[in-house]
Formats: structure tokens, C-alpha cells, sequence
């Protein structure tokens, strides 16, 4: 029975969500799988993954042979590092403890540079939202500035018609006395 190490998807249409497993090959892609090895969201960013790395390694061990995209996850991981490693020892090239010892630092490694994409994804999001809040306060500086414009406008209008209403009925008056003058 031949094993492979191959993703299993879950989750909704558009928001896939995958399951790390040991399965026969012969399954189907969503059908039995020997063990779960972990999961993978590729939806986040930066992408999380969960993996049992020594339950990975053993099954490495017993032949299986992970798909194109498990192999990318594992070694992203340290999987195949480790598999290696322990090659290594099993050789005799190194021992245990060394083999320990590089894993760690690798891993050690590794997070720092994750945790550096997370700290620089968080500041341009930040960047954005406050260039985003910038720009909205920029409009309704815009908008309540337009407003008032239009508010000075109809108020000006008002003035000038209530000062022509005014005007006009005080030259009438004047001809209506020299009309009764004359009389």
C-alpha cells in the first residue's frame, strides 16, 4: 500500500481550508486517510500551518512520499530538515544532539523571520488605515466647506432680495406722495 502525504480540503467555497495527512494513494482526496498530520489556512496572511513534525518524520521514514505541495509545507516547516538530519545520524555523520541542536536554530531562524513579515504586514496595514482616514477627513473637510459655501451663497442671495424688497416699496412711496401732492 503505497502512502502519500497530501492535503485534504475543507472549509466554504472561496475560503479553503486543508488538512495535512497520511494517506494511501488509492484513496480519494477527501476520503480515508491513515493519520492527520496538521492543517494549513492559505487564507491568512501570512499563510498558518500547524504540523506534528515528528509524526511527519516517521511517516518519511516508512516511505511515504508527500504531493508537490506537501513537500513545499514540510519543508517550509522544518520536516525535511529534520528527516534529513536524522538521516545524518542514522549514517552516524553526526549525533543526536548536534542534530538537535541545528533543528533548533533553524527553527529559531525561521521564526524571527516570520514574526518580521507579521510586524511589517501589521505596519503597512496601519500605514493604510491611517492614510485611508487622512484622505476621509480630507473629504468632509472638502464636504462641510462646500456646505458652508453654499449656506454664505443663499444667505447673500437672501440679503440682496430682502434689501431690493426693501428698496423698492421706499421709491414707490415717494412717487405715491407726489402723486397725492399734485392732486
Amino acid at each position: 500500500m503505497p502512502v502519500k502525504i497530501r492535503l485534504q480540503r475543507h472549509g466554504k467555497k472561496g475560503k479553503p481550508f486543508y488538512w495535512i495527512v497520511a494517506a494511501n494513494s488509492r484513496a480519494k482526496r477527501d476520503g480515508k486517510f491513515l493519520e492527520k498530520l496538521g492543517t494549513y489556512n492559505p487564507v491568512s496572511n501570512p499563510a498558518q500551518i500547524e504540523i506534528d513534525v515528528d509524526a511527519a518524520v516517521k511517516w518519511l521514514k516508512n516511505g511515504a512520499q508527500p504531493s508537490d505541495t506537501a513537500r513545499r509545507i514540510l519543508s517550509y516547516k522544518g520536516v525535511l530538515l529534520k528527516y534529513h538530519l536524522l538521516g545524518g545520524v542514522a549514517k552516524g555523520a553526526l549525533t543526536e544532539e548536534q542534530a538537535e541542536a541545528k533543528f533548533n536554530a533553524w527553527i529559531e531562524e525561521k521564526a524571527n523571520k516570520v514574526s518580521t513579515k507579521e510586524q511589517k504586514l501589521a505596519k503597512e496595514k496601519a500605514e493604510a488605515k491611517a492614510k485611508a482616514l487622512d484622505a476621509e477627513k480630507e473629504a468632509n473637510e472638502k464636504r462641510k466647506n462646500a456646505a458652508v459655501a453654499k449656506a454664505t451663497e443663499a444667505t447673500v442671495e437672501a440679503t440682496e432680495e430682502v434689501t431690493e424688497a426693501t428698496e423698492a416699496p421706499e421709491a414707490e412711496a415717494p412717487a405715491e406722495e407726489n402723486n397725492e401732492t399734485e392732486a
